[in-house]
């Protein structure tokens, strides 16, 4: 009998590449363990902060056991690794898919919590921040949805053990918006473009009047409105800024 060399070595490689793309389940854990000893496996090197290798196991047991009591923990501890990891992308799809399938669970404001958390370091330039570069002149626009996810957690669960943490750091989210706001202003000022400057001036007192950075806001009203010619605008911004703060001109 003739025999096809080709189809037999052909036949090798198939069965080489199934061997070589075992199920990941079956890679990363033994088939005999049960779903609390395999959680408390994985829960063991997400706690030893080798938070890759965490995710590998965390979601080779949620493959395995999609619908057990753990299921959820599992999908929580997700989350963290994720962002621990620095990969904010999938935390905040994770999130995102555990607050729309659970919408009554006792451990939502985590969630929202973990999404703020998330959506600041979204937007963190690591080596910027590490060598002391103030970034505020970056796009914001995921700090902003930060700001939004913890006043949603601080004030749905004001009683959260997370919620004093989350308005801290949206005191300081703030703080940051409003020096993006000024530097923005500044810009706009230095190219002669005074009435998108004054807007913006504007946007800060009227949404951020708590900020110590109000009285630089008002005089770039008042020199804004001036170069304009709007004589009412720029008196008006005057007497607040004067009001507020008595020794602004002098």
């Amino acid at each position: 009998m003739k025999v096809n060399f080709l189809a037999i070595i052909a036949l090798a490689l198939t069965l080489t590449a199934c061997a070589g793309n075992k199920n990941a389940e079956e890679e990363l854990v033994n088939t005999n363990q049960s779903a609390q000893q395999m959680y408390e496996e994985a829960k063991n090197v997400l706690d030893s902060g080798l938070y890759n290798r965490a995710i590998e196991l965390l979601k080779a047991m949620e493959s395995r056991y999609p619908f057990g009591p753990l299921s959820r923990q599992v999908q929580l501890d997700l989350i963290y690794a994720y962002y621990q990891s620095g990969d904010t992308t999938q935390s905040l799809a994770s999130i995102d898919r555990f607050i729309r399938l659970n919408p009554n669970h006792p451990d939502l404001d985590y969630a929202y919590y973990m999404r703020g958390l998330s959506n600041i370091k979204a937007d963190e330039n690591s080596f910027q921040e590490f060598v002391g570069i103030d970034r505020a002149d970056r796009d914001m626009s995921s700090t902003k949805q930060g700001f939004e996810d913890f006043k949603i957690l601080v004030s749905t669960y004001p009683n959260s053990k997370y919620a004093n943490d989350a308005r801290k750091r949206m005191f300081a989210i703030k703080e940051k918006l409003v020096r993006y706001e000024l530097l923005v202003a500044d810009y706009y000022v230095r190219r002669g473009a005074h009435l998108a400057a004054a807007n913006r001036c504007k946007y800060i007192v009227e949404y951020y009047r708590d900020s110590p950075q109000v009285e630089q806001a008002l005089k770039i009203m008042v020199e804004s409105y001036d170069k304009l010619g709007l004589a009412k605008l720029r008196d008006d911004a005057k007497a607040v800024l004067l009001l507020n703060f008595p020794n602004a001109l002098n």
